[in-house]
């Protein structure tokens, strides 16, 4: 019988299995796991204590697109609507023309009662570029928040973030401008992630995720300085109602969550109104 490897001296070893080392930790308690009884969860592992004790938690099939697709349907949805809508404007220039004019978030038609153009420009983009990158971020942020929160929620943390966003760069814009994309609502996404890592500061994968998150916003920030033609407005509504809806979702049971987005969608709403 071959004797089980004894870890050297220094190396962390899964505390339910000594003779295993391994480099995980449990993002809740931090003890070391191995890849047996770590539990996949939306926001890292954690270990089966710490799994038991939240009352399970869901996996997000990340290794698989397929099951990816089916875990987060409504986030491939989104971003099916919205490449077939940037497609359907090569069509012929008319239709680009109409499709820019019924979507763009222009603020001179918003002062005129048109409150429904702060929600429309996540349907229009300027460029393969930007459509690219704002699809590619939801790609990335999306799945885990509709696996998480639930398929409503994600839809309605969606349309909150962008009506906020709308809502920041009509106010805080020139009445003169005219936006599309939807980088107020994938700011959304950035802002409950920001906040849930801040609340996790404390662990390993908060600090983890807290770092790479404040890496992506600083390039984000800095981007409407440096490249022409970006909403600073957009963005910073965007992510004040993410690290809102995050914020106040830390502290409701789950079956309120629903509320919360609303409320923030009657109120950018309500912000471009009065």
């Amino acid at each position: 019988m071959t004797e089980p490897a004894v870890p050297e001296a220094g190396t962390s070893v899964c505390y339910r299995h000594p003779d295993r080392p391994t480099g995980l930790r449990c993002s809740n308690c931090e003890r070391p796991i191995c890849g047996s009884c770590s539990v996949e969860a939306t926001v890292g592992q954690f270990c089966p204590e710490c799994a038991r004790d939240r009352g399970g938690q869901k996996v997000i099939p990340t290794q698989r697109p397929g099951r990816l697709r089916q875990a987060a349907p409504v986030t491939f949805a989104v971003i099916a609507v919205t490449v077939v809508a940037y497609v359907l404007s090569f069509v012929s220039p008319d239709l680009d023309d109409r499709l820019f004019f019924t979507f763009a978030q222009a603020n001179s038609r918003i002062a005129r009662g048109e409150w429904w153009r702060i929600f429309s420009p996540v349907l229009q983009h300027g460029s393969a570029a930007h459509i690219a990158f704002n699809m590619f971020a939801l790609y990335q942020l999306g799945p885990a928040v509709e696996v998480r929160y639930g398929r409503f929620n994600f839809l309605a943390l969606y349309l909150a973030a962008a009506g906020m966003g709308g809502a920041f760069a009509y106010h805080f814009g020139d009445e003169r401008d005219v936006l599309v994309g939807a980088s107020g609502a994938i700011f959304g996404f950035f802002g409950l992630w920001l906040d849930s890592a801040y609340r996790q500061r404390d662990t390993a994968f908060g600090r983890s995720l807290l770092s790479s998150l404040w890496v992506t916003l600083a390039i984000n920030i800095a981007l409407p300085f440096i490249l022409p033609g970006i909403s600073w407005q957009g963005h910073l509504g965007g992510l004040a109602a993410g690290i809102l809806i995050g914020e106040v979702w830390a502290r409701l049971p789950a079956r309120r969550y629903w509320f919360v987005p609303v409320l923030v969608t009657m109120a950018a709403v309500a912000a471009v109104l009065l």
